[in-house]
């Protein structure tokens, strides 16, 4: 399941990809079947290790082309152990919620990227968060949980102060906004609930078999309740007012 449109975040074989906070590592893992030279980075120790084992799993069934790498290493967001300029692409996927000093998670992101790269960053979406966050506090109460709710400008807003220069907007995964609202009304841990193990059922069948009629009502949805906001940018070449690349500037879409 992404969140990240690669139609609107173009990825070239070779280019040097960071996924920032990967978790279980769903967009490293599609960065490299495009061919890309991954690295992959979270705090968290036993994803990191889950992920490096998928990442030799699909070396060995031949998933990624020929010369793309992927490597997966624990680090700290604040404090990344790359030089300036390091990679022509990062994302950040639903992490920035989590933490604190997120200002200084886009200076760390902004330092390593390259002059005219790319920059992905996904969070949840302001209403869809807010009804969470007013059906259950036991959703974001939790260690490590979510500690604010971005509205879709104040996020863009960060972004330009730190220097990014963001060219497109969009919304993600509405289907899966009422069965977090079902979770939270019933319990975040209650899996057992019929409510939630049907809905479930409904989500695994859409992500593995994709049929038309969930695709359908996914692009009604993303608009209104789409459960991410996502926005994209560039790191500008000097001098800061030079536009952002034209391959990488489709039409975006509105801040919420």
């Amino acid at each position: 399941m992404l969140t990240v449109d690669f139609s609107r975040f173009p990825l070239a074989p070779g280019d040097r990809v960071l996924d920032l906070g990967c978790g279980a590592g769903r967009h490293a893992f599609e960065c490299y079947r495009r061919g890309a030279n991954v690295v992959a980075l979270d705090r968290n120790g036993e994803e990191i290790r889950e992920v490096a084992k998928w990442f030799a799993a699909m070396a060995e069934a031949g998933e990624a082309p020929a010369g793309a790498t992927a490597t997966a290493i624990e680090g700290d967001a604040l404090a990344l152990p790359f030089p300036d300029n390091s990679f022509d692409r990062v994302i950040i996927s639903e992490v920035m919620e989590h933490i604190p000093d997120d200002t200084g998670v886009l200076a760390e992101m902004f330092r390593v990227l390259r002059p005219g790269g790319l920059i992905a960053v996904t969070v949840p979406r302001w209403l869809p968060e807010k009804i969470c966050w007013m059906l259950s506090d036991e959703y974001h109460e939790v260690e490590g949980g979510h500690i604010r709710i971005y509205r879709g400008d104040e996020l863009l807003g960060k972004m330009r102060r730190a220097g990014l220069r963001p060219y497109g907007t969009h919304h993600a995964h509405g289907l899966h906004s009422p069965y977090w609202w079902i979770k939270c009304a019933v319990g975040v841990d209650n899996d057992k609930a019929l409510p939630v193990k049907a809905y479930h059922k409904l989500l695994v069948w859409d992500i593995m078999k994709r049929p038309l009629a969930t695709r359908v009502a996914e692009q009604v949805l993303n608009p209104l309740i789409g459960k991410s906001f996502v926005a994209y940018a560039t790191k500008p070449h000097l001098p800061a007012n030079t536009a952002a690349p034209a391959a990488a500037a489709p039409a975006g879409g509105a801040a919420e």
